[in-house]
């Protein structure tokens, strides 16, 4: 995200969700408290996940296993059931490279990675689930032109906490008929009880219509972003 905001990179792809273990908070935060970035387009992969070792060795011998947060979560009960022990790294890649130069433990990792580092793939397709599916972001310092099928991802925190008042600003989305994708909360770091709402919905914000809404949003919220418009995914966009 930083090299996308220095300059150094045109773009930048992050995860932000996936099918099993849910959002990526670290991009959620970083989208609101650190960068000021546009969603530019979404990418939905299926995720494989790999056992990786220095050498060839037995999975019954495994102890130690490294990789990221998301990847350990995502094949928690294969750990469980063998026994190992998980150890966070920044991501796969940092596992792959760490267990390559220690000759130590193995990573949870892509087929590439045990190419790129010289490992040996001791198991495959190790996650819990054979649909676990990852959403990436693309991101760039703007977002991309309407396409006709658009998506729309905002962020924004109310006024005060008091009942209905979440209920208030989606029944704006209701009485237009514009259909919401997804909505969570994040804590606004201000304290405890302070939440800021991500919503996506259908459609672009340079529509007539969507204009109005998001400007409506914003004077109602204490806090508004809009973090991108972007085409909604589907396999004909990247071939």
């Amino acid at each position: 995200m930083e090299s996308v905001a220095n300059g150094d990179c045109k773009y930048g792809v992050v995860p932000i969700e996936n099918s099993i273990e849910g959002s990526v908070t670290l991009t959620l935060d970083s989208l609101i408290h650190n960068f000021d970035l546009k969603i530019r387009n979404e990418i939905v992969i299926p995720i494989n996940h790999n056992l990786l070792a220095a050498h060839d060795m037995a999975v019954e011998s495994v102890s130690d296993v490294y990789s990221h947060s998301q990847a350990l979560g995502q094949c928690q009960p294969y750990l469980e059931r063998h026994g190992m022990t998980p150890h966070y790294t920044l991501s796969t890649a940092a596992a792959a490279k760490q267990v390559a130069e220690s000759g130590e433990g193995a990573a949870i990792g892509t087929l590439k990675a045990a190419e790129l580092y010289g490992l040996k793939v001791i198991d495959r397709n190790i996650q819990e689930k054979f649909n676990n599916q990852t959403r990436f972001i693309v991101l760039d310092n703007e977002d991309s032109p309407m396409s006709g099928n658009d998506k729309t991802s905002v962020a924004f925190s109310l006024y005060e906490d008091r009942p209905g008042g979440l209920f208030w600003l989606l029944g704006i989305f209701a009485r237009e008929n514009i259909n919401l994708t997804k909505i969570e909360s994040r804590p606004s770091k201000e304290g405890l009880g302070h939440y800021i709402f991500f919503v996506d919905f259908e459609g672009h914000r340079m529509d007539g219509r969507m204009s109005e809404i998001l400007e409506e949003l914003d004077g109602k919220t204490s806090f508004f972003k809009v973090l991108g418009s972007y085409p909604i995914y589907s396999d004909e966009l990247f071939k």
